[in-house]
């Protein structure tokens, strides 16, 4: 309770995981079970089963500003919100877009009691479904240019390039920006050897599943869409045939590993 007998409200930044069940932390799923009021993207909020006396706020995609200054509110009514992101909830997800609408809204709100909570993110889920490429050094990058300029996006793919990184990329393409995946493509081939590998990993975890190993020169890009987690090797990546299996992707977790 608040100073003034008013109920204290909480704040949880709730990562789903990539799908599954399964890949649903312990600490999400009881803070799941205590909010009164769930916020997130239509297709996030879907996810999590209904139940008595919680309140489910969806909303569209890209209003994740106001989408968080409503859970503050709630919070700040006292309310205990769930705000849920697919993945892990810092990576390109809600986590960076509350604390935003956090740092820009009222003072008062700067003594709620948030925590966030981490998930399974998609590259580690692609990753554990086809070996270990992110083993060496790696970063990841959103290919979407809707708050950042493409030039950024292309000036880190290039400093990725320099400095041999593995690549994760998140939102390659959708139906809006078709493109951005064919143009990184297109940058990459000129950066690193076409004998790259290269995963698409869609949907790993739920139905539609699907697992493409290639490489950088013969990758079709279109394969591509807002479910996919591309990741692009390093010089060191290599794939590990096994008969009757698919290939293990590995990046080893140093330069001169033995082949």
């Amino acid at each position: 309770m608040n100073d003034d007998g008013s109920r204290a409200g909480k704040l949880y930044v709730i990562g789903l995981g990539p799908g599954p069940a399964c890949w649903l932390t312990p600490e999400a799923s009881d803070a799941l079970a205590e909010v009164t009021d769930l916020v997130g993207y239509f297709s996030y909020v879907e996810r999590v089963a209904p139940r008595e006396g919680l309140k489910v706020h969806g909303s569209d995609n890209r209003v994740e500003i106001d989408r968080s200054r409503h859970a503050l509110e709630l919070a700040a009514a006292g309310k205990i919100v769930g705000v849920v992101s697919g993945g892990d909830p810092g990576v390109f997800a809600m986590a960076a877009a509350v604390l935003e609408a956090l740092e820009n809204g009222p003072e008062a709100w700067r003594s709620l009691d948030i925590e966030i909570m981490p998930g399974v993110s998609a590259m580690q889920a692609a990753a554990a479904r086809i070996g270990a490429p992110l083993g060496g050094d790696f970063c990841a990058i959103s290919l979407s240019d809707n708050l950042k300029p493409w030039s950024i996006i292309a000036r880190r793919l290039e400093a990725a390039s320099a400095g041999d990184f593995v690549v994760a990329l998140y939102n390659p393409a959708s139906r809006a920006r078709p493109m951005q995946i064919h143009d990184a493509f297109a940058l990459l081939r000129g950066l690193r050897p076409l004998s790259t590998p290269v995963a698409f990993a869609r949907a790993v975890g739920r139905p539609g599943e699907r697992i493409v190993l290639t490489t950088l020169g013969e990758a079709d890009p279109g394969l591509a869409d807002m479910s996919t987690l591309v990741i692009i090797g390093a010089t060191t990546t290599r794939l590990i045939a096994r008969p009757g299996h698919r290939p293990f992707m590995l990046t080893p977790r140093g330069y001169g590993a033995g082949r």
